[in-house]
């Protein structure tokens, strides 16, 4: 049985918000907070951290209206009229529905946790020893950073095919 086009959206938008809500329901339960455990050495790091910003803690010293507007309403906007985008425009290629499919469900993850726990879980952390570092992250992180990636592959390789 094959999946129409709208389903396979909107069921790749759930397993995203599934898997981040899922990951950070065990950290909630099972990580102390703040407390670091090495997963891979010290380059691998699990710890349970509140994000009250964005990125990086960008704008949790905003005050509260502020905060609703950047954090809340703009996210919920924006995601919508994505949603909408990759609905309503058929001539999407497979590799840009999944890329907006991930940042959708990615985004709706973070924005649930600001609504229902006015703050964000993080608990990933990656230290390669001064080659790359991360700030600490969660799986919806991770869904919008791949669909950024997916994206930049999909325009690439679409400029490329009609220079060809």
């Amino acid at each position: 049985m094959k999946l129409s086009r709208t389903a396979f959206i909107l069921a790749l938008i759930a397993l995203n918000i599934a898997l981040d809500q899922i990951s950070k329901v065990l950290v909630r339960l099972y990580v102390t907070p703040y407390k670091t455990t090495e997963l891979i050495g010290d380059k691998f790091i699990l710890t349970n951290v509140e994000n009250s910003g964005a990125f990086l803690s960008l704008g949790s010293d905003l005050n509260p209206t502020l905060k609703n507007i950047f954090l809340l309403a703009l996210p919920i906007v924006v995601l919508g009229y994505v949603l909408y985008y990759i609905l309503s425009n058929k001539s999407l290629d497979k590799i840009s529905v999944i890329a907006f499919s991930c940042i959708v469900g990615g985004g709706i993850a973070n924005v649930y946790d600001r609504i229902m726990y006015g703050s964000v879980t993080d608990f990933l952390h990656i230290d390669l020893g001064g080659i790359f570092k991360t700030g600490v992250f969660n799986v919806a992180d991770m869904s919008v950073m791949l669909g950024m990636g997916l994206l930049l592959y999909s325009n690439f390789k679409t400029k490329k095919a009609k220079a060809s």
